[in-house]
């Protein structure tokens, strides 16, 4: 085998072992990245128990989140390990490429080397030679020797070939720039969507809060409008009863006023005669019978008896009076008091 044949062997054996190294460092990378975004990232109130790990893996057991504050921050953990995870093999994979690239480059140069190395001991040795070929004229006039063309040919065939890997050398460091670029841009969307997932999760979280403290608010104020409503109901029943209790007071206080205006006329003045048109049994009867008389205008007297109570009307001057007065009570058909008579009335306590 000859040294160019050995040299170019050595360079496509570094050439494949880093891309083999590249290739199974971008793989590994890829499969660290997939299990970062696999991990559980369902929210709490759905998650009920982890997946069964297959054969070989490992689960991570995710903590159970009890509000949205957790939930953000474990997303947050997840995104910044994702985003290690990314920068590191990014790093990882740059660095292999500069050790690949500076690989390729010292071979390059390990073979410039060497192949300037055996053109000068060729020249070398046939300076040194007395068979020195003969000389060949050029297009261009100069004289040219065979061995010189060999020489220059190989030293342009090692260039070119050199030339060529620093070409796919920078052909395949431009491919994966561009790859990382395309990845980069990729996570940068992926960030923007889970960014704007989560601004539309807090949006829907503040409307609920806020609808939710409206709904509380229109429940304090109906409860506020009913207990003041049944205040003013309660309020306005105790005006009611108030006014009935002094109504009821006063019509008492009318009647005492009214019996002790007649007796203080019976037992102080000197006029006895009345006009007796009833004797009711029980005191609600004698009140209708007294608002009957009291409506047209009579003064009536009441005084309870042992057989019931005795309704009068009266005093009158004398007894032609009390008569007279008598008369006009029977023969009022709206009053129907048929029997009424006169009496010398005295009150119990003056007998």
């Amino acid at each position: 085998m000859s040294m160019n044949n050995k040299q170019r062997w050595m360079g496509g054996v570094v050439l494949l072992g880093g891309g083999v190294l590249l290739a199974a460092l971008l793989l590994k990378g890829n499969e660290e990245i997939k299990q970062v975004e696999v991990q559980p990232s369902a929210s709490p109130k759905t998650q009920t128990k982890p997946k069964q790990a297959t054969e070989g893996q490992m689960v991570q057991l995710q903590p159970l989140a009890v509000d949205v504050a957790t939930e953000k921050r474990l997303l947050e953990e997840q995104r910044r390990s994702r985003e290690k995870a990314v920068a590191e093999q990014e790093a990882r994979a740059a660095e292999f490429l500069a050790m690949q690239q500076q690989a390729e480059a010292d071979a390059a140069r390990k073979a410039a080397a060497e192949y300037a190395a055996i053109n000068a001991r060729r020249t070398a040795a046939q300076e040194s030679s007395d068979n020195i070929p003969p000389e060949v004229v050029g297009s261009d006039g100069k004289v040219k020797s065979p061995q010189t063309d060999v020489n220059k040919k190989s030293v342009d065939s090692a260039k070119a070939e050199a030339d060529k890997k620093a070409a796919d050398a920078k052909r395949q460091a431009e491919a994966d720039k561009k790859a990382a670029e395309a990845k980069r841009q990729a996570e940068a969307d992926k960030k923007a969507t889970e960014a704007k997932r989560q601004a539309e999760a807090d949006k829907k979280a503040a409307e609920a809060k806020r609808q939710a403290e409206a709904d509380k608010k229109a429940t304090e104020a109906k409860r506020q409008a009913e207990a003041d409503k049944k205040a003013a109901e309660a309020k306005r029943q105790a005006e009611a009863d108030k006014k009935a209790s002094d109504a009821k007071r006063k019509a008492e206080a009318d009647k005492k006023a009214d019996a002790e205006k007649a007796r203080e006329l019976l037992e102080n003045g000197d006029k006895k005669w009345m006009v007796q048109v009833a004797l009711a049994a029980n005191q609600a009867n004698a009140d209708a019978v007294v608002s009957k008389l009291r409506a047209k205008g009579y003064k009536v007297t009441t005084s309870p008896t042992s057989k019931g109570i005795r309704i009068m009307v009266g005093p009158a001057k004398d007894r032609d009076t009390a008569d007279a007065a008598r008369k006009k009570i029977t023969s009022d058909s709206s009053l129907n008091m048929k029997s009424a008579w006169v009496i010398d009335w005295v009150p119990l306590d003056q007998r």
